[in-house]
C-alpha cells in the first residue's frame, strides 16, 4: 500500500498537500528513513507519525469546479488521449497545494472530473519551473505511469540558463543530497528555504542523485544554455547540482541570487545582463516514455516567455542540436 493511502485511511481529515510537505521535510519516517508520499509500505515496517494538522470534517456540500479552470487546462494541453493528459505548466503556478497556495494544478484538475473518476498527477514540478507535466485520467493509468517512473523508463530533459560556462562542456554530476538548514534570515524576517545541500555518503538522510549535462550554446564568459538529464528525482536536484558545480541557474532565489550579485560586483564583464527577468530559467523541456497502451509518448514544451526573451537576447536557436541526446539513460 502507498504511504499516502495508508495515511488517508487512518487520518481522513489529513490534507494530502500537508502530507506531501511533512514528507519533504523529513518529518515522516519509515523504519527511520525519509520517504515520499508514493513510497510503498511493506508488512512489518514502522511508520513514524509526527503531529498532524487534521481538518475538521467539511459540512456536506457539493464541491463546485470552476469552469475557467477547464479552459485554462485546455490552453496548457500539449497532448491528450483517453488515458492521459500532458500539460505545459506555466511559470509561477504550483503543482500541488501548500502553505499559501490557493490555486494549483492539482486543484484545477477537479474541473475535469467525471463522476468518481478524477485526473491524477503522475509527478510534480517546482512552482517556478515551467514545462512538461504528466497527468493520468484514471487510477489505473496513474499506477501504470507511476511504475514507469519508478523503474526509470521515463526520459526527462530540462533546459536551463546558468551563470558562467561550465567546464567540461559535457559531464556527469553524481552527489549525495540532504535537507539543509530550514530557515534563513532576510530583510523581511525569517523565511523557509527547504533547501538541499551536498552531503556525504552514509550521512543521515543523504540520497544519491545523478544528472548528465551538456552545453548547447554559450555567451562566454557570462552564461550558458545547459541541457540536463536527471536520472534520479530528488527535491531541487537540478538547481542544487547547478549550484554545486559553481554555475547556478539564473533567477534562482534559493540557489543562485547571491552568487549572481557577487559576480556582478566583482567582475561586471562576467555577469549576466541586468535586463533579463529575474525569474527561474528552468524548463522541463521534454518527456519520453513507453505509453502503457502501446507505442512511445514523446512530448516537448516550448520556452516560457521570460526564457524566450533571454534566448532571443543571446541569439540562441531552439533548433540547435541538443548534445544531451547522446548521454546515457542509466
Amino acid at each position: 500500500m502507498r504511504l499516502d493511502r495508508w495515511f488517508k485511511r487512518r487520518y481522513p481529515g489529513l490534507a494530502l498537500s500537508h502530507l506531501a510537505k511533512i514528507c519533504r521535510k523529513g518529518e515522516v519516517r519509515v523504519d527511520g528513513k525519509r520517504v515520499e508520499t508514493s513510497t510503498r509500505l511493506e508488512e512489518g515496517q514502522k511508520v513514524r507519525v509526527p503531529p498532524l494538522k487534521i481538518e475538521a470534517p467539511a459540512a456536506p456540500a457539493v464541491k463546485r469546479a470552476d469552469p475557467k479552470d477547464a479552459l485554462a487546462l485546455a490552453d496548457m494541453t500539449l497532448f491528450e488521449d483517453k488515458d492521459l493528459l500532458v500539460l505545459n505548466k506555466p511559470y509561477g503556478l504550483a503543482t500541488q497545494g501548500g502553505s499559501g497556495q490557493t490555486r494549483h494544478i492539482d486543484g484545477m484538475l477537479e474541473s475535469l472530473a467525471k463522476g468518481d473518476t478524477r485526473p491524477v498527477l503522475v509527478h510534480r514540478l517546482d512552482r517556478d519551473t515551467s514545462g512538461v507535466l504528466l497527468v493520468a485520467k484514471n487510477r489505473r493509468m496513474a499506477a501504470d505511469l507511476g511504475e514507469i517512473f519508478r523503474s526509470r523508463q521515463a526520459k526527462k530533459v530540462y533546459w536551463a540558463l546558468v551563470e558562467g560556462v561550465p567546464k567540461p562542456s559535457q559531464g556527469r554530476i553524481s552527489l549525495y543530497l540532504a535537507k539543509g538548514a530550514g530557515m534563513e534570515k532576510s530583510r523581511g524576517g525569517a523565511r523557509d528555504l527547504e533547501k538541499m545541500r551536498v552531503a556525504k555518503h552514509g550521512e543521515a538522510d543523504a540520497q544519491h542523485s545523478l544528472t548528465y549535462y551538456a552545453i548547447v550554446d554559450k555567451v562566454a564568459p557570462r552564461c550558458a544554455w545547459l541541457s540536463m538529464k536527471p536520472l534520479t528525482g530528488r527535491t531541487h536536484q537540478l538547481r542544487a547540482h547547478a549550484e554545486a558545480i559553481g554555475h547556478p541557474i539564473f533567477g534562482d532565489p534559493k540557489y543562485g541570487h547571491r552568487a549572481e550579485d557577487e559576480v556582478r560586483r566583482r567582475d561586471p564583464l562576467r555577469a549576466v545582463p541586468e535586463g533579463l527577468e529575474r525569474k527561474l530559467h528552468l524548463l522541463a523541456r521534454r518527456l519520453v516514455l513507453p505509453h502503457p497502451r502501446g507505442g512511445t509518448l514523446d512530448v516537448t514544451a516550448p520556452l516560457p516567455d521570460h526564457m524566450q526573451q533571454s534566448w532571443d537576447l543571446f541569439g540562441f536557436d531552439v533548433k540547435r542540436h541538443d548534445p544531451i541526446e547522446d548521454a546515457p539513460d542509466a
